[in-house]
């Protein structure tokens, strides 16, 4: 299992501080705050490690906010480091631990509230004694339960976003190179080549930004180049290639170019690593639906029970993480039309999934998958003219053409599903035909 990543903002060298003589961070580095990191199970990273010439640089702070733990050493109220931590906590709700060294100064106020932990220095100034190891092992092990440790994510209600849009709006909201960004949008257009053709012009992906290298993985998304988004991914700077938003897409791509062993592994770890996601569970319920379909397929009616099941679950462990997401929450109720007899929690479920999908389509920031939502909802309660209706907004929002794919894919399988129970209709063929053009386009 990948050990994740903990980023330490701490000076470097030798500092006074001001009740006087020295503290040597390097010491307390690596005799102290890096075994306790080790202990906690997670891998440390120093930001000074990340510097070039001295400078503060972008992929400096992307790997800052990617990192999947921080600790940060208050001791001499650096303002380099403040200023990283107030980033921190800005963007990651939980997992930022504080360290102080006892003695050498108080802590400013905006910070003395926040359950620093004390640590003490000897007359060389490196650590006094190694028992604050334990204790910072201890605090990182909670940390991976807290729901927030942030002031900013504990005061600001609603402050996360739903957490499949952070991948779906990507290009949107993140600036990063404009000569990139206008060369992938292009190539995303004409194909799987083009995208290569950029990739090869871009160099050692490690040296660029984050906004660059996410760009490249989700541009192969684009055009279906699975086995291109799987080798990208060990090739990625470390706290980029294990983030999150990442290694989700590494299990959509590997279950795609059917790994699906390895694509659950890679989701589980995520889930272990990082908590329920709605995004990540929804992933994994796809890689169970697949299973299912190959079972179903193959005729092995015992697995294919099973693995519909597991579908269902995640799915459903999806939703129930994030309410406003309602595209877990829709492959669970038309999973659940599929079995036999259909499952009744069904009938509970999409008033809740319906719900959601309204509020957000209210907002006035819907995008396809909102109205493909809506779309299966309307096949599933037999509503023709809601279906084209909703079809129709769907068809207008895509933006990539195994979106549609997989609509049409859902729709086949309730239609299916009826079929065998003499209940189908023609027109229920026919949305599966509009979605299917569109995604040949």
């Amino acid at each position: 299992m990948t050990r994740p990543l903990c980023f330490v903002l701490m000076p470097f060298g030798k500092k006074p501080v001001s009740s006087g003589g020295l503290v040597d961070f390097d010491a307390v580095y690596t005799d102290l705050i890096a075994p306790g990191i080790d202990e906690a199970g997670l891998d440390p990273l120093r930001a000074d490690q990340e510097l070039t010439g001295g400078i503060i640089h972008k992929p400096m702070f992307e790997r800052l906010i990617l990192c999947d733990f921080a600790v940060a050493d208050l001791t001499s109220a650096n303002a380099n480091v403040f200023y990283e931590l107030g980033i921190r906590h800005a963007v990651r709700p939980a997992s930022t631990l504080l360290l102080f060294a006892q003695g050498t100064g108080q802590l400013p106020f905006d910070v003395a509230l926040l359950r620093a932990l004390p640590y003490r220095i000897g007359p060389a100034g490196g650590p006094a004694d190694l028992s604050a190891r334990s204790a910072i092992a201890s605090r990182l092990t909670a940390a991976r339960d807290l729901a927030a440790d942030s002031p900013i994510f504990q005061l600001v209600d609603g402050f996360p976003d739903i957490q499949r849009l952070k991948t779906d709006v990507f290009r949107d909201r993140v600036q990063y190179r404009e000569e990139i960004k206008a060369r992938l949008t292009s190539a995303r257009q004409s194909g799987a080549e083009a995208v290569r053709d950029v990739a090869r012009s871009i160099g050692n992906i490690q040296d660029e930004e984050a906004g660059v290298a996410i760009d490249l993985l989700l541009s192969y998304r684009a055009v279906k180049a699975w086995d291109e988004m799987i080798a990208l991914v060990p090739r990625l700077a470390l706290p980029i290639g294990r983030s999150v938003l990442v290694q989700e897409q590494l299990g959509l791509a590997l279950n795609r170019a059917g790994r699906g062993d390895e694509a659950e592994r890679v989701l589980l770890d995520v889930l272990d690593r990082q908590g329920p996601s709605s995004e990540t569970y929804g992933i994994l319920g796809r890689v169970y639906k697949d299973r299912w379909e190959t079972a179903h397929s193959a005729g092995d009616a015992v697995l294919a029970r099973g693995l519909l099941g597991k579908a269902i679950t995640a799915y459903l462990m999806g939703f129930e993480t994030d309410w406003r997401d309602a595209y877990p929450g829709i492959n669970a109720v038309t999973l659940m039309e599929l079995k036999d007899p259909p499952d009744p929690r069904r009938l509970s479920l999409i008033p809740v999934v319906s719900y959601a999908v309204e509020r957000r389509i209210a907002n006035g920031k819907p995008d396809y998958w909102d109205h493909a939502t809506r779309l299966e909802l309307a096949v599933l309660a037999n509503d023709e003219s809601g279906a084209e209706s909703a079809l129709s907004d769907a068809l207008a929002c895509v933006r990539e053409s195994w979106e549609p794919e997989t609509t049409a894919r859902n729709v086949g399988l309730i239609r299916g599903a009826r079929e065998r129970r003499g209940a189908s209709s023609a027109w229920e063929r026919e949305i599966e035909d509009a979605l299917s053009r569109c995604a040949q386009r």
